[in-house]
């Protein structure tokens, strides 16, 4: 009989790589999709809606990183000026959404982006993306605190969905950077303990 304690986490083996922009004229939008699919900004930094659009978008592609994560420090990440989340809804239901994280010397990381499972392969995507994008370009139009931005990045990794790099290729993203790293396989929840496929 094994002792739990002493059992070895099983890891896998994943491929990050880094994509940027350094103009906003590097920007190629997608079509709009057909339908009633809007973009609307949340400006109500509330934890709690957070945490549902992380692990309905994520659960099925193993986001962990923000699990173990406070209220608190949750609300502070939320908080931060310059930090924004723009959702994407089709005919009045959450599809997605995109989060832009500012950083410094005019530096913006689309930090969190991607759609619900239910949501996936209907031109949402590029859409959301674009938007998303052209919305990083111009942070410092609503937080004139902000410098303007200068450079728009982003990282996906193998985990992420088929066309997820494919997406952002087609919308100007430039490859910078690729590395392999060995990451513990960890089962997600989805958005609700079991939900996860």
């Amino acid at each position: 009989m094994s002792n739990p304690a002493h059992t070895t986490a099983t890891t896998a083996e994943v491929t990050i790589w880094s994509l940027e922009q350094t103009s906003p004229d590097d920007l190629r939008p997608a079509a709009v999709p057909k339908g009633d699919v809007r973009i609307v900004r949340s400006e109500v930094p509330l934890p709690e809606f957070s945490r549902f659009l992380y692990t309905a978008v994520g659960g099925d592609i193993q986001w962990t990183d923000r699990l173990t994560m406070t209220y608190a420090q949750w609300q502070e990440a939320l908080d931060r000026p310059g930090a924004e989340t723009w959702v994407a809804y089709e005919n009045g239901t959450p599809a997605g959404y995109i989060e832009l994280d500012p950083q410094d010397e005019g530096v913006v990381e689309i930090m969190y982006f991607g759609l619900i499972p239910a949501f996936r392969g209907r031109r949402i995507g590029g859409h959301l993306l674009s938007h998303g994008v052209a919305r990083a370009w111009d942070l410092a139009e609503r937080w004139p605190e902000r410098t303007p931005t200068k450079r728009v990045w982003l990282h996906t990794c193998s985990k992420d969905g088929p066309h997820a790099m494919d997406n952002y290729l087609r919308r100007g993203f430039k490859l910078f950077d690729t590395k392999v790293e060995l990451e513990p396989e960890a089962a997600t929840p989805g958005p609700w303990p079991g939900a996860a496929r």
